[in-house]
């Protein structure tokens, strides 16, 4: 789905939402950016923004044209921009494949202004009891936590929130991540043969992510 399409309606997606919410013309720090799908849906909403990435692997000729791409290890490494110079940061189900989360939230809390949020989604607790995928969709789409092997552990909202409040950033929205319109699409599915719009379907119907939002006061 193109997100040009959710310009008058991004409450209908809770990522969609918070990047519609950010300054016009300012910039928003994409952490663990991968293929780039999640960036290029948010450039289609917010075409005005400036977009920078960091991934320590991630598909640079895929971003958005214009994104500033930061090639590191977020675990690790300190990131390139200065201090106060971000409007906003998201980091898209990350989380849940690193160790540590404290050079994460370090720096941040450092590339944030004041004023701006980091928003953070993760896979729910629940993720951990749900079936797999069947038939042909098994290893290919990660619906039990552990059908991904390179998940590390479930992430909660209140170790986010403790890592937030250690580098001072004042935690102010938590709940369940979904886009609405794949919500209400699922009784399409219920009944049809495995596929990724099923199982993409069956988990926002599901509530499979949580979101965590911090803000630099």
């Amino acid at each position: 789905m193109n997100w040009k399409l959710l310009r008058l309606a991004p409450w209908v997606d809770t990522r969609a939402r918070f990047v519609a919410s950010l300054p016009r013309r300012g910039t928003l720090l994409d952490l663990g950016s991968s293929d780039g799908e999640t960036l290029c849906h948010f450039a289609e909403l917010r075409p005005d923004l400036k977009l920078r990435a960091t991934d320590i692997a991630g598909t640079p000729d895929a971003y958005p044209a214009g994104c500033d791409f930061h090639r590191g290890d977020i675990c690790s490494e300190t990131l390139p921009w200065d201090n106060n110079s971000v409007d906003g940061i998201t980091c898209m189900h990350l989380v849940e494949h690193l160790p540590s989360l404290t050079k994460l939230f370090d720096e941040a809390a450092r590339v944030l202004k004041p004023g701006a949020r980091l928003y953070v989604e993760t896979p729910r607790p629940k993720s951990v009891i749900l079936d797999s995928p069947k038939g042909a969709m098994l290893g290919n789409y990660t619906l039990n936590f552990f059908d991904d092997a390179t998940h590390v552990r479930p992430v909660v909202v209140s170790t986010l929130a403790r890592e937030a409040e250690r580098v001072k950033l004042t935690s102010v929205g938590s709940g369940v991540s979904r886009n609405l319109l794949f919500v209400s699409s699922y009784s399409l599915f219920a009944f049809l043969p495995p596929s990724r719009r099923k199982y993409t379907a069956y988990a926002h119907f599901k509530g499979w992510s949580a979101y965590y939002i911090a803000e630099k006061r």
